[in-house]
C-alpha cells in the first residue's frame, strides 16, 4: 500500500508512516538480542562475548546493505513524489542488479578473509573459534539480509512501511524460537543461533521481494520500464556511497573500539556484549525514524513542496522523544535487571561495566536523536557532504578519546565517556547543516 507523504498534515502523516517503521526496527533488533540472550543464558559467557565480538565485522556488512538500502529508497521517494512512476521502477530493478554485484563481493571477502578479520581485533584464544564460526555462517546469510534491507527500502520509498513490520514480525518471532531449539535441544552452541539467523533472515528476504514485485505490477506505466539505467545508478551510488562509507568508517571505528576493549579482557567484553545491545536498540530506532524522515524529505523536494520539511523535523523530533523517555529511565533504573538475561553466570565486572555503560551512555539519547533526525533530512535532500562530516566528525572524536581515557585512571570507563562527547559535537553540526539546507530549499526549490 504506498502513502503519498507530499500531502496531509505533517504530523498525521509521519506518525502513520514512522510507527510502523520503529516496530520494525524493534523485531529486527529481537535477531541480535535473542542471540545475545541464548548465547549468554544457555551456553555462557564466552559464547555472549563470541557473538558480540563477530557483531563488529557483520556491522560492515550491514553498512552496505544500509547504503543500498537508503540509496534505492531516496531516489525511488523522490520519483514516486514526482509521480514518474516508470524510472521508479527502473530505479528498483537498477538497485537489484547493484546489490547482487555487493552479495557476491562481500561474500568472497567474508569467506576468505574471515579469520585475518578476527585477529585484527585482536579475538582471544577461547572464543576465536566461536566467533569465526558464527561468521562464516553469517556470511552465507547475506543475500537474504541484502535483499531484504533493499525491499525495505523500496517499500519505504512508496509510503509503505506497515508491509515489512508485518514480515519481519513474523521472521523475528520465529528466529527466538530456533534460537532456543538449535542451542537448547539441538545443542547446536553458537552456530545454531547463527543457523537460526539464516533461516529467518531468509523467510523475511523471500516474502518481502515477492511483494515488492507484485506491488510494482499494480503500479501503471505507460511504456515497460527499462531492466537497467546507467544515469539512476550514477544517482542511487550518488547518495548510497557515501552512507556507505560513513557507515563502514563507524564500523571500522567500532573495531578499533572493540580491539581497546578486548584488552580488558573477556569480562568486560560480556559486560560490553550485553549493554551494547540495549544501546543500540535506541541507536536503531533513532537512525530507523531518521531514514522515514529521509523519505518524508525526498517525496516532498519530488512534489515541490519543501516548505513542509521544517515541520517534518519538528514532529520527528518530538516522535523520538516521546520513544526515547521511557528506555532511558529503564536503563538508568532497572538496568542491572536487563542485562542479567544476557548471561548465564555473571561475573561482577560483567555487570558493572554493562551498568556503567548504560549510566554515562543513556542520558545523552536525547542529544544523540536530534543529530539523526537532522541527518534523516541531509540525506533525503542529497546533502550527503555535511552529513558525514558531523557524523565523521562524532565518531573520530569517540576514538580519538576512548584510546586516550581508557589510558587513564578511568579505565574502561573512560571508553564509554567518549560516546556523550563525540554525540553533542556531532549533534551541533547535524542541526547547524540542517538549518543551512532548509534556507536553501526554501529560497530554490527547485535546483534541489
Amino acid at each position: 500500500m504506498q502513502n503519498d507523504l507530499s500531502s496531509g498534515k505533517p504530523s498525521s502523516v509521519l506518525w502513520r508512516f514512522c510507527l510502523p517503521l520503529f516496530a520494525s526496527m524493534l523485531f529486527q533488533q529481537m535477531y541480535s538480542i535473542a542471540d545475545s540472550l541464548i548465547a549468554g543464558g544457555l551456553i555462557g559467557e564466552d559464547a555472549l562475548a563470541a557473538v558480540g565480538n563477530s557483531y563488529e565485522i557483520t556491522f560492515i556488512y550491514l553498512a552496505f546493505a544500509f547504503g543500498a538500502n537508503i540509496g534505492c529508497s531516496v531516489i525511488v521517494s523522490r520519483l514516486f513524489g514526482a509521480g514518474r512512476h516508470e524510472q521508479m521502477k527502473t530505479a528498483v530493478y537498477t538497485s537489484i542488479l547493484l546489490v547482487i554485484v555487493m552479495c557476491v563481493f562481500l561474500m568472497s571477502m567474508g569467506f576468505i578473509g574471515n579469520s585475518v578479520l578476527l585477529q585484527l581485533i585482536r579475538t582471544p584464544k577461547d572464543i576465536f573459534a566461536d566467533s569465526r564460526n558464527y561468521l562464516l555462517i553469517y556470511t552465507a546469510s547475506l543475500p537474504f539480509m541484502f535483499f531484504y534491507n533493499l525491499s525495505t527500502g523500496i517499500f519505504s520509498g512508496i509510503g509503505d512501511s506497515r508491509t515489512p513490520f508485518l514480515f519481519l514480525a513474523i521472521s523475528s518471532t520465529a528466529n527466538v524460537i530456533l534460537d532456543y531449539v538449535f542451542v537448547k535441544f539441538l545443542h547446536l552452541g553458537v552456530p545454531g543461533i547463527a543457523w537460526a539467523t539464516l533461516i529467518c533472515q531468509g523467510i523475511s528476504c523471500i516474502l518481502s521481494m515477492t511483494v515488492v514485485f507484485h506491488t510494482l505490477q499494480r503500479i501503471k506505466c505507460e511504456h515497460k520500464p527499462a531492466l537497467f539505467s546507467a544515469p539512476l545508478l550514477k544517482q542511487i551510488l550518488a547518495i548510497a556511497i557515501p552512507s556507505i562509507f560513513q557507515q563502514s568508517f563507524i564500523s571500522v571505528g567500532n573495531i578499533i573500539l572493540q580491539r581497546i576493549i578486548n584488552a580488558f579482557g573477556t569480562a568486560v567484553m560480556a559486560g560490553y556484549s550485553a549493554s551494547i545491545k540495549l544501546n543500540n536498540l535506541m541507536v536503531s530506532s533513532f537512525t530507523t525514524l531518521g531514514n522515514g524522515i529521509s523519505n518524508y524529505t525526498s517525496q516532498n523536494i519530488g512534489a515541490q513542496k519543501p516548505e513542509r520539511i521544517p515541520e517534518g523535523h519538528r514532529v520527528g523530533i518530538h516522535l523520538e522523544w516521546l520513544l526515547c523517555l521511557p528506555f532511558l529511565l529503564l536503563y538508568l533504573v532497572f538496568g542491572k535487571y536487563l542485562l542479567l538475561p544476557f548471561m548465564e553466570n555473571p561475573t561482577g565486572e560483567a555487570i558493572r561495566t554493562g551498568i556503567m555503560f548504560l549510566r554515562i551512555v543513556s542520558p545523552f539519547y536525547f542529544v544523540a536523536e536530534i543529530k539523526l533526525v537532522s541527518d534523516g533530512v541531509l540525506r533525503g535532500s542529497n546533502h550527503l557532504k555535511e552529513f558525514m562530516i558531523a557524523t565523521f566528525t562524532d565518531l573520530i572524536l569517540r576514538v580519538v578519546l576512548s584510546f586516550a581515557l581508557s589510558k587513564t585512571n578511568l579505565g574502561a570507563n573512560g571508553i564509554w565517556c567518549s560516546w556523550p562527547i563525540g554525540w553533542t559535537v556531532g549533534t551541533i553540526l547535524s542541526y547547524f547543516f540542517y538549518k543551512s539546507t532548509v534556507k536553501k530549499l526554501m529560497s530554490s526549490p527547485q535546483k534541489e
